[in-house]
C-alpha cells in the first residue's frame, strides 16, 4: 500500500475520533489505529526502498550527465586549442609571407639599382670607347686625306718633270 494513502487513512481515523471535553485529547479506535501503524511499518520500508532507488537512479543520471558535460567541455577545449593553433599558424604564415614579399621587393629594388648602375657604367665605357674610336677614325681620315694631298701634290710636281723627260 502507498504510504500517502495510509497517512490519509490515519488522518481520517483522527477526524472520526471523539474529542474529550475540555482537553485537546481524542479517543481513537485502538484496533484500527494499530492496524494502520502495522501497515505503515510494512509500507515505509517499501517507500524508503523506492526512494533510495529513485535517488540512486538520479545519482546515475547525474553522473552520466556530468561525464557527458566533462567530455563536451574537453572536446570544446581541444577544438578551441586547434582553432587557436590554426589561427596562430595562419598569422605566422601571413607574417612570414609579408616578410618574404618585403625581402623580395627589397631584393628587386637592389637588383634594379645594380642593373641601372651596370647599364650606366657600360654605356659610359661604350661612350669612351666610341669617343676613342671616333678620334681614331678622325685621325685615320685626316692621315689618309693628308697622304692623298701629299701624293697629289707630289704627283703634280713629279708629273711635269716626267713629262719633260719624255719629250
Amino acid at each position: 500500500m502507498d504510504i500517502l494513502h495510509l497517512i490519509d487513512r490515519l488522518e481520517e481515523l483522527f477526524n472520526e475520533a471523539k474529542a474529550l471535553p475540555f482537553t485537546h485529547n481524542v479517543v481513537v479506535d485502538e484496533d484500527r489505529m494499530l492496524e494502520l501503524i502495522d501497515q505503515m511499518r510494512i509500507a515505509v520500508p517499501d517507500e524508503v526502498k523506492k526512494a533510495q532507488q529513485v535517488v540512486a537512479q538520479r545519482d546515475r543520471v547525474m553522473a552520466q550527465a556530468q561525464e557527458e558535460a566533462n567530455r563536451t567541455i574537453a572536446q570544446a577545449r581541444e577544438k578551441a586549442d586547434q582553432l587557436m593553433h590554426k589561427d596562430m599558424v595562419v598569422q605566422e604564415a601571413q607574417r612570414r609571407a609579408e616578410q618574404i614579399i618585403s625581402q623580395a621587393r627589397s631584393d628587386a629594388e637592389a637588383i634594379r639599382s645594380d642593373a641601372d648602375n651596370y647599364v650606366v657604367e657600360t654605356l659610359m665605357q661604350l661612350q669612351e670607347q666610341l669617343g676613342r674610336l671616333s678620334n681614331q677614325v678622325s685621325n685615320g681620315l685626316r692621315a689618309v686625306q693628308e697622304d692623298q694631298v701629299r701624293k697629289a701634290a707630289s704627283s703634280s710636281a713629279v708629273s711635269p718633270s716626267m713629262s719633260q723627260k719624255m719629250d
